[in-house]
């Protein structure tokens, strides 16, 4: 199939402070989340101003992804749109048709598999085609990269880099705590072709860097960002109370590595810089955030290395084992109406 553009898919975030409660209120349209929980959370971005730092490392990767293609020959036009707040996917679509584009090939930021992090895109670009009707551009979106090199060895450097500003004298007691995105126990049970794929694959990326980074030390995966209500089981353990657990089972040190992130989006900012670092340094741990991929060579490289796995065929690069996909099958990853349904 030919292609003549690329599109970077991403979350979107609010870019001041009247953009934030509007903006929260498309991420939950329909998820019957109560008022006063937005406000809440729309604190959380008012401590930055009302800023999503998202846009802005959106914009500095297309960036980075237009020099890397036109150092390469790959004569694609990059564009860039969002799930929940602009440059909005259908307007960005209604400009490519406009500029004459037929098929792009897109590039979501989420490594994994799952409704939210991966099928949700295919709905987003369903809907967003709808929208702009006769001649929407097709779009395909390129494969899941979890156990890519480009992004594995990011992450594992980040890990070396942070390791290095703990006391060395506490290395025996020191830990790695690799963190991602909770979802619902329901989710994430159906979140592939024959179910639980997310936490496979995040298991899978944490050992990859762990083995990468070269640390010697032992390492768990734990989870942040929960949202929703509390009768609801979602993955468990929260990083906050497994820093608690390792506490007081006398570790001294950790280093947190989001690797359920390409950037240090606010979730990873506000979750990690602030509320984990604080109960840390509560705790007594010695406590270092290693950085994600965000622009680094090797992660734009990757990007351009998965367009060129499609436009022309060459060997997918890949350190894992698990099952990675293209197209997600119809049974794959429910929405969350569909399985409440049943």
């Amino acid at each position: 199939m030919a292609y003549d553009a690329f599109l970077l898919l991403s979350f979107g975030g609010p870019e001041g402070p009247d953009d934030v409660l509007p903006f929260l209120r498309n991420v939950t349209r329909g998820r019957g989340i109560p008022e006063e929980r937005l406000a809440e959370v729309a604190e959380h971005y008012r401590h930055f101003g009302g800023v999503s730092p998202i846009n802005q490392q959106c914009r500095d990767l297309l960036a980075a992804v237009r020099a890397d293609f036109a150092a390469h020959g790959v004569g694609l036009p990059a564009y860039w749109g969002n799930r929940n707040w602009t440059p909005m996917l259908a307007d960005t679509l209604a400009q490519m048709r406009d500029d004459g584009v037929t098929s792009a090939l897109g590039f979501a930021t989420s490594a994994y598999g799952g409704y939210s992090s991966c099928r949700q895109y295919w709905e987003d670009i369903a809907q967003a085609r709808a929208k702009v009707g006769a001649r929407a551009p097709a779009v395909t979106k390129l494969r899941q990269f979890h156990d890519h090199p480009g992004f594995v060895a990011p992450h594992a450097d980040a890990v070396r880099s942070a390791l290095a500003t703990l006391d060395p004298g506490r290395r025996a007691s020191t830990r790695i705590v690799f963190t991602a995105h909770s979802i619902p126990a329901s989710m994430a049970a159906t979140a592939g072709p024959d179910g639980g794929r997310y936490e496979a694959q995040l298991h899978e990326t944490a050992a990859l860097v762990h083995a990468a980074a070269a640390a010697d030390l032992p390492w768990d995966l734990v989870w942040q960002s929960r949202s929703g209500p509390p009768q609801v089981p979602w993955l468990e353990p929260d990083v906050n109370d497994h820093l608690t657990a390792l506490a007081a089972k006398g570790v001294t040190d950790v280093v947190v590595s989001p690797i359920g992130f390409v950037s240090d989006h606010l979730e990873v900012i506000w979750d990690l810089d602030n509320e984990a670092r604080d109960t840390a340094e509560g705790l007594g741990l010695g406590y270092a955030r290693a950085a994600t991929p965000g622009t680094d060579p090797r992660f734009v490289t990757m990007i351009r290395e998965l367009v060129e796995e499609r436009i022309a065929a060459l060997p997918r690069r890949r350190l894992g084992t698990l099952p990675v996909w293209d197209q997600c099958a119809a049974d794959c990853c429910p929405t969350p109406q569909r399985r409440g349904a049943k």
